[in-house]
């Protein structure tokens, strides 16, 4: 009785667990895509002292953002669990759906850790950008790597996104 108990509950979460992971994958290719085409062409337009203050600053915000680092793991989370409760609930195709998802936003994660932190923390330990000598240096060395990755971040989360939308359509079907 306790296992069957268990699975109902399960079964019951798939859905509300689906359409969260959903909503925070969403989030996270709406800022990454934000980025690609509102705050790092509004900054290219400007000098090269304000463009590395802007990003130190954004990154720092973003960095001690406990909402943001809350959305930022829970995609993974919610979509891997998700994934899982498909699986369990008999729903394959959802679930496979929402596993393709949690790969791809799983990339997303290697290419933030792996490129755009190590670039925002170099960008930080430049220092105050009224004394780094060559700012047009600093900036081109980040925004050259970071803009076209971030790139990247924004076409796997959408992908993420696509997929989980499909996953959810599959579950809806399965759940009548």
């Amino acid at each position: 009785m306790g296992s069957s108990v268990r699975a109902v509950g399960q079964s019951r979460a798939a859905g509300p667990l689906l359409v969260g992971a959903t909503i925070a994958m969403g989030l996270m290719a709406g800022l990454f895509f934000a980025f690609d085409v509102s705050v790092m062409p509004g900054l290219a337009a400007g000098d090269d002292r304000t463009y590395v203050t802007a990003m130190q600053h954004i990154n720092k915000a973003i960095d001690g953002n406990g909402l943001f680092g809350l959305v930022f793991i829970g995609a993974f989370l919610a979509t891997g669990i998700a994934a899982w409760l498909q699986h369990r609930a008999g729903r394959r195709q959802a679930a496979l759906w929402a596993a393709a998802a949690t790969a791809l936003y799983v990339v997303a994660l290697i290419v933030t850790m792996g490129v755009n932190i190590p670039l925002n923390n170099e960008l930080a330990a430049a220092g105050d950008p009224s004394r780094i000598h060559d700012l047009a240096a600093v900036r081109a060395k980040f925004a050259d790597s970071w803009v076209p990755v971030n790139m990247l971040r924004t076409a796997l989360c959408t992908g993420g996104l696509l997929a989980l939308t499909r996953s959810l359509v599959l579950h809806g079907r399965g759940s009548r």
